[in-house]
């Protein structure tokens, strides 16, 4: 079609449809509202979230986390699976600022896209208010993005931000681990939202279909499998465990990320031999030829939450939890040069 320089432009004839914007703020309100706590003033549509802590806290400090979902999000498109990812974006960010110890208080998403589709954008949402309710925080606002010509037909991406609050005296900061301490973890659903430009190529290498039966269901069910939300249970052994330390298990898996919490002086002795990693990740390391050692640097192999208590509490952390938590390691003096070891 000829461009005629007198012919009146729209916004919506530049790729811009504010009318499908507003259809999908009218689909998500109740979405919204059942996150809802009583701390938020605001309902959804106006320019920022209010939120009020009231006398909840006697010395807060506010923890904030932002994050993504990566290239799981291809996966999630190619398999038409849009539910779910909202789920992994609420879990990277409050998942990460549990660490400290820290009440997820609050939730915002941002949606980017080039084109609209509302069914799509109401199914991730609708995933991100599920991840919110699975956390116990306010889904308080967010923004959904219309750029056309950044991002092709069917395409978007996601970013999320937390915002939670713990008392001053209840930091969880890694400060008090010592000798003494052992590394509890707790199940991941699969590989949660990372090392996924890897499993892409895995499944380029291998050509195995996402439709493929796979341990029960299907390969691409056990891919997308939503991250795991650590709230409920973390929050749940707070006051009744000595927690001296936590760590997600995201990229950088095992080798990279229990040590960030670790004090200088000490390291960590893991045993993998202590827990049965999920299928996906032996189906992973075979199809891809990957190395051991790039498997516990890329994946979280089953372990996505551990915990780093004095060894005569972690017994105590299965009862409470009513699920399995192997000790999967030890802290021990050590110099810089080996600050984590694997015994196999």
């Amino acid at each position: 079609m000829s461009d005629d320089n007198n012919t009146s432009l729209s916004y919506r004839d530049s790729g811009v449809d504010i009318d499908a914007g507003n259809a999908l703020v009218e689909r998500i309100k109740p979405l919204v509202a059942a996150t809802r706590r009583a701390e938020v003033l605001t309902g959804l549509g106006g320019f920022g979230g209010l939120f009020h802590l009231g006398q909840r806290y006697r010395d807060p400090v506010l923890v904030s986390g932002t994050d993504g979902v990566g290239t799981k999000l291809l996966l999630a498109r190619q398999a038409a699976q849009h539910d779910t990812i909202g789920i992994d974006l609420v879990a990277m960010c409050v998942n990460d600022i549990l660490v400290c110890g820290a009440e997820p208080l609050f939730f915002l998403d941002y949606f980017a896209c080039g084109k609209l589709e509302v069914d799509a954008a109401a199914a991730v949402v609708s995933g991100v208010a599920e991840g919110c309710r699975q956390a116990g925080c306010a889904l308080i606002g967010g923004e959904t993005a219309e750029m056309p010509g950044m991002y092709g037909a069917g395409e978007y991406d996601l970013a999320g931000f937390a915002v939670g609050a713990v008392e001053r005296d209840g930091l969880i900061d890694g400060r008090l681990i010592d000798e003494d301490c052992v590394l509890v973890g707790l199940a991941a659903s699969g590989p949660h939202s990372n090392g996924y430009s890897l499993i892409r190529r895995v499944l380029e290498r291998s050509k195995a279909s996402l439709d493929a039966p796979f341990d029960g269901s299907s390969l691409g069910e056990a891919l997308l499998s939503p991250t795991r939300i650590y709230v409920d249970a973390v929050r749940r052994l707070i006051g009744q465990i000595d927690l001296r330390g936590m760590a997600h298990i995201t990229g950088g898996g095992l080798t990279e990320n229990i040590i960030r919490v670790v004090p200088d002086g000490f390291g960590i002795e893991i045993d993998p031999g202590r827990w049965q990693a999920p299928a996906v990740f032996d189906w992973l390391a075979r199809a891809g030829n990957i190395e051991p050692a790039e498997m516990r640097r890329t994946f979280n192999l089953g372990i996505g939450f551990v915990l780093v208590c004095p060894q005569s509490d972690a017994p105590r952390i299965g009862e409470l939890l009513g699920e399995p938590a192997p000790v999967i390691g030890w802290v021990r003096r050590c110099d810089d040069r080996e600050r984590v070891i694997f015994t196999a």
